[in-house]
C-alpha cells in the first residue's frame, strides 16, 4: 500500500512542477495548417506476459479461488484503514473471509505439529517388534495382489510427488530469474520517467515555435490579399458580369463580321451584273451568227430545211436567264454599319472588361492600411505567447523532481545487490527442500525399481535376494526421511501460503481490478479532515473530486497531467489563453475594412447608342428573298453543252458545204462560252447565295437581339449596384474567417496539447505497474504461490507415500521368520521357524 501510494504522490510532484505551463492554443483554422505534436517513445513495454510459465501460475489462481472465494473486502479494509489497523471489532468479518486461508493454515499446522509425534511413535512402535517392526511375514493367500497395489499405489503417489517437486523447481528457479531481470525493469523505467521530465519542456518550446508557422501562413495570405479577397469577391461577380459582357463582345464582332459579309455581298453582286451581261453579249453573238448561218440558200431545200427550221426554233434558248440588274444596291445598309462602326464598342467591352478585372488590385490599394494593422495584432499576439512562454518556470519545477528520481534510483541501486544476495540464499534454501524432496522421492523409486526387479515369487521370505531387500530398505529409508522432514517442509509451505495467498487476494487482484483504487478514494480515508486526499496533496483543495483510479486510468490512457490531475482548479489555462479576445483583435481590425468598388461601368452610354444604332440599321429588313430568287435560277435558260452536243449532230445530218461547218463552229463557240463564262458565273452565284443566306439569318431577329444583350447589360450593372457590397462583405468576412481560423486552430491546438498531450504520464503508471503488477504480483508472489504450491502437493502427498512404502517393504525385505507347513496324519500343522539373518 505504501509503495502504492509513493507512486501516485510521485506522479502529484511531476504535476504539480507542470502547473506553471501557462498558455497555448487552438482553433480550427484551415485544413491547411498541419499542427502536430512530437510523439515520445519510452522503453517499458505497458504490459507484461509470465510465458509457458503462466500456465502454472494460472493453475494456482484457480486453487487460490477455490479457497477464497470471497470478494474483496472493500468495506472492511476501509474500516480498518480508518481505525488505524485496529482489528478487534470487526474480526468476526475478518475470520469469514480468510475462512478458507485459515482452515488451509489450521490443517498445515496439525500436520507439523502431528507428523513428528506420529513418526517418533511409530519408531518406538517398530523398535518394540510391532507396527511392522518384527521381520516376521505371515503367509497370506492376497499377498501377490497386495504387494501389487502397494506397488502400483506408491509409484502413481510418487508421480504426483515428483510433478510437485518439479513445479518447486521451475518456481524456484523463475524466481530467481525474474529478480534478475528487477535491475533492467528499474533502470527503464526511471530512463523513462527522465523522458517524461525532459520532453515536457522540449514540447512547450516546440509548441510556443508554430506561433511563427502560424503567423508566417497568415502572412503569406495577408500578402495575398489580391487574389485571395479580391479575386474571391471578382469570382462571385464573374457568373453575372462576364456573360454581359461577353455578349456585348459577340455583337461587336457580329457588327464588324455584319460589314464584312455586306461588302462581300455588294462588290459580288456587281461582278456578278458584269458577268452576266458579258454572258448576254456572248450568246447574242451567237445567236446572230447562227441566224446568219441559217440563212445560206443550202436550208432551202426539203431535206435540209426541216433542219434548220429546227435549229431555228431553238436559238431562243441562248437567252440570259437572270436579270441581275434589277437588283437593289447594298451601299445604303453598308454605310449605316461604317457610320456605326465609327464608334469603337469592342474598345469600350474592353474597358469594361479592364474596369471589372481591376477589382483585385482595387481591393489591394484599398486594404494596404488595415492588412498593416492585422500584422501589427498578429504580432502582438506573437509577442504576448513569447511572454507567457519565458514566465512558465517548468524546467526549475521538474529539477526537484529529478532529484527525486535520482535519490529513488540510487537506494534502489544501493539496496538492489542486497535484495540480489538475500534472494540467492532464497534460491538455495529453496532448492534444499525440492533436494530432500527429490532424495525421498528416489528413495522410493529406487525401491520400487529394486523391489520389483529382484523379486522372485519362488523365494520364501527368508530366502529373498539381496536385490530385492535393498529395494526394501531404500523404502524404509525414504519413510523414515520422510518423518524427519515433512514437518519441516510443511512449516514452509504454511508461511508461504498464509503471506502469498493474502497478498495475491488483498493486493495483486484489486491492483488488476482497480478496487484497491476504490478503497483509496473512500472519502475522508486516508485524511479524516479531506473528502478527496488526492487533490488535498495537490490543490490544497480537498473538495475537488480527484480520485486515484481516475488519474491512473487516465495515465494509462497516456494523457497529459494538466488534464489527469485537473490542474485547471490551480492554473486556468482557458484564462490564461483567451481564443476568443486573441480572435477578437483579429476580428476587430477585419471589421474595419472598407472597399469601394462600386464605380464599375461595364459599359457606357456610347455603347449602349451604338448598339441601338445597329438595331436600327436596316440590317434586317433587306428583302433577301429577291437576292436568293434570282441567284437560285441558271444563269441560261438551256444548258449550253447539250445545246451545242444537239447543234452538233443536227449538223453532222447536213451534205458538206459552208452551212455545216459554221454549224459546227458556232456549236464549239457555245461550249466555249459555256466554259470561260457559265461555269465560273453559276459559282460565284452559289457563293453570293451562301453569303446572303448567312447574313438573313445573323440579322434575323437583330433588334430582339440587341434588345436582350442591353438588358443582360442591365442586369448586370444593377447587380454590381445593389449587391456588390454585400459580396464585398461577405467574402471580407470569409478572408478574416481564415486568418482568424488560422489562430484560433493554433490556440486550440496549443490548449488541447496542454490538457491532453503534454507531459502524458503514461510512463508513471507505467512504473506503478512494474513495480507492484510486474515485479511484486509477476515477479515474486506469483512464483512463491507455484513454489509452495508445488512444494505443498508433494509433502502432502508423503503421507500415504510412506504409509504404502512401508507396507510394501514387508514384501521385498528378507525376513528373520517365516511361516512353515508340514504335513501330518490327517492335516497340515504349521509353525514358526527362525532363520539367522546371516543366511543369503
Amino acid at each position: 500500500m505504501a509503495l502504492l501510494l509513493g507512486f501516485l504522490l510521485l506522479l502529484l510532484e511531476l504535476c504539480g512542477n507542470t502547473l506553471s505551463l501557462g498558455s497555448r492554443s487552438s482553433t480550427e483554422g484551415t485544413e491547411v495548417l498541419e499542427l502536430e505534436l512530437p510523439a515520445t517513445n519510452y522503453e517499458t513495454k505497458d504490459s507484461y506476459k509470465a510465458g509457458p510459465i503462466g500456465g502454472l501460475f494460472q493453475i494456482v489462481h484457480i486453487f487460490l479461488r477455490v479457497v477464497q472465494p470471497n470478494d474483496f473486502p472493500e468495506d472492511i479494509l476501509r474500516k480498518i484503514l480508518q481505525k488505524k489497523f485496529d482489528l478487534s471489532t470487526d474480526y468476526e468479518k475478518i475470520i469469514y473471509y480468510e475462512i478458507g486461508v485459515i482452515i488451509c493454515a489450521v490443517l498445515g499446522l496439525l500436520f507439523v505439529i502431528l507428523m513428528p509425534l506420529v513418526g517418533f511413535c511409530f519408531g518406538l512402535c517398530r523398535c518394540c517388534n510391532k507396527c511392522g517392526g518384527e521381520m516376521h511375514q505371515r503367509q497370506k493367500k492376497n499377498g501377490p495382489f497386495l504387494r501389487k497395489c502397494f506397488a502400483v499405489s506408491l509409484l502413481v503417489i510418487s508421480i504426483f510427488i515428483s510433478i510437485g517437486i518439479i513445479y518447486g523447481f521451475v518456481a524456484n528457479h523463475h524466481l530467481r530469474a525474474q529478480i534478475e531481470k528487477t535491475r533492467k525493469l528499474a533502470d527503464s523505467n526511471f530512463r523513462d520517467l527522465r523522458t517524461l521530465l525532459n520532453a515536457a519542456p522540449a514540447e512547450i518550446s516546440y509548441i510556443l515555435s508554430q506561433y511563427t508557422t502560424t503567423k508566417e501562413k497568415a502572412f503569406s495570405d495577408l500578402d495575398n490579399v489580391k487574389s485571395l479577397l479580391g479575386g474571391g469577391i471578382h469570382e462571385q461577380l464573374r457568373p453575372k458580369v462576364i456573360p454581359a459582357l461577353d455578349d456585348i463582345k459577340a455583337m461587336a464582332e457580329a457588327i464588324k463580321e455584319t460589314k464584312e459579309a455586306l461588302l462581300n455581298v455588294n462588290n459580288t453582286l456587281k461582278e456578278l451584273k458584269k458577268s452576266s451581261a458579258q454572258l448576254n453579249t456572248s450568246l447574242s453573238d451567237v445567236k446572230r451568227d447562227l441566224e446568219q448561218s441559217l440563212n445560206d440558200p443550202m436550208c432551202s431545200a426539203p431535206p435540209v430545211a426541216t433542219t434548220c427550221n429546227n435549229i431555228r426554233t431553238s436559238l431562243s434558248q441562248l437567252d440570259d436567264n437572270t436579270n441581275m440588274d434589277q437588283l437593289p444596291s447594298l451601299d445604303k445598309p453598308i454605310d449605316k454599319i461604317n457610320d456605326i462602326l465609327q464608334t469603337n464598342l469592342s474598345s469600350l467591352v474592353q474597358q469594361g472588361y479592364k474596369s471589372f478585372n481591376d477589382i483585385p488590385e482595387m481591393v489591394e490599394n484599398q486594404t494596404t492600411d488595415i492588412i498593416s494593422d492585422v500584422k501589427s495584432t498578429l504580432n502582438s499576439i506573437g509577442s504576448d505567447i513569447e511572454s507567457i512562454g519565458e514566465q512558465i518556470p517548468i524546467q526549475d519545477q521538474l529539477s526537484n523532481f529529478m532529484g527525486y528520481i535520482n535519490d529513488t534510483e540510487t537506494y534502489i541501486r544501493r539496496n538492489l545487490p542486497t535484495l540480489e544476495e538475500y534472494d540467492s540464499y532464497r534460491w538455495l534454501g529453496g532448492l534444499v527442500v525440492c533436494c530432500l524432496l527429490t532424495l525421498v522421492v528416489i528413495f522410493y523409486y529406487l525401491g520400487l525399481l529394486c523391489g520389483m526387479c529382484g523379486y522372485d515369487r519362488n523365494a520364501t521370505p527368508t530366502r529373498r535376494g539381496c536385490v530385492s531387500n535393498t529395494g526394501g530398505i531404500f523404502l524404509m529409508v525414504g519413510a523414515g526421511v520422510s518423518f524427519l522432514i515433512c514437518w519441516i517442509l510443511m512449516t514452509i509451505v504454511v508461511l508461504t501460503f498464509v503471506v502469498g495467498a493474502n497478498v495475491e487476494k488483498l493486493l495483486c487482484e484489486p491492483y488488476q481490478n482497480r478496487k484497491l483504487f476504490q478503497v483509496l478514494d473512500t472519502p475522508y480515508l486516508l485524511n479524516e479532515n479531506w473528502k478527496h486526499y488526492l487533490s488535498g496533496m495537490v490543490f490544497n483543495k480537498p473538495d475537488i473530486n480527484l480520485t486515484f483510479e481516475q488519474v491512473y486510468s487516465d495515465c494509462k490512457e497516456n494523457k497529459g497531467i494538466y488534464g489527469t490531475l485537473k490542474l485547471e482548479n490551480s492554473y486556468n489555462i482557458s484564462e490564461h489563453l483567451n481564443i476568443q479576445e486573441h480572435a477578437g483583435n483579429i476580428s476587430n481590425d477585419f471589421q474595419n475594412m472598407k472597399v469601394n468598388i462600386d464605380n464599375i461601368v461595364l459599359l457606357d452610354e456610347a455603347g449602349r447608342k451604338n448598339l441601338m444604332d445597329f438595331s436600327f440599321s436596316g440590317i434586317d429588313a433587306i428583302n433577301y428573298n429577291i437576292y436568293l430568287a434570282e441567284l437560285s435560277k441558271a444563269p441560261t435558260k438551256a444548258n449550253l453543252l447539250s445545246f451545242a452536243d444537239d447543234l452538233e449532230v443536227k449538223a453532222n445530218h447536213l451534205p458538206h458545204g459552208s452551212l455545216k461547218q459554221s454549224l459546227k463552229n458556232n456549236a464549239q463557240t457555245i461550249r466555249t462560252i459555256h466554259r470561260s463564262e457559265v461555269i465560273p458565273l453559276e459559282q460565284s452565284m452559289s457563293s453570293v447565295y451562301q453569303s446572303i443566306k448567312e447574313l438573313q439569318q445573323k440579322s434575323s431577329g437583330l433588334g430582339m437581339k440587341v434588345t436582350n444583350t442591353l438588358s443582360s447589360l442591365d442586369s448586370a450593372q444593377d447587380f454590381l449596384t445593389t449587391h456588390i457590397s454585400s459580396v464585398i462583405v461577405e467574402e471580407s468576412q470569409k478572408y478574416g474567417n481564415t486568418i482568424v481560423g488560422y489562430f484560433e486552430r493554433y490556440l486550440q491546438w496549443v490548449k488541447i496539447s496542454i490538457t491532453e498531450k503534454i507531459a502524458a504520464c503514461k510512463p508513471v503508471a507505467t512504473a506503478l505497474d512494474s513495480a507492484v503488477d510486474v515485479f511484486l504480483c509477476s515477479y515474486v508472489i506469483d512464483p512463491m504461490n507455484l513454489f509452495w504450491f508445488g512444494i505443498g502437493k508433494a509433502t502432502v502427498f508423503l503421507l500415504p507415500a510412506l504409509i504404502f512404502a512401508v507396507k510394501l517393504a514387508k514384501y521385498y525385505r528378507r525376513m528373520d521368520s517365516e511361516d512353515v507347513y508340514e504335513d501330518m496324519e490327517n492335516g497340515n500343522i504349521g509353525f514358526h521357524r527362525h532363520h539367522s539373518t546371516q543366511t543369503v
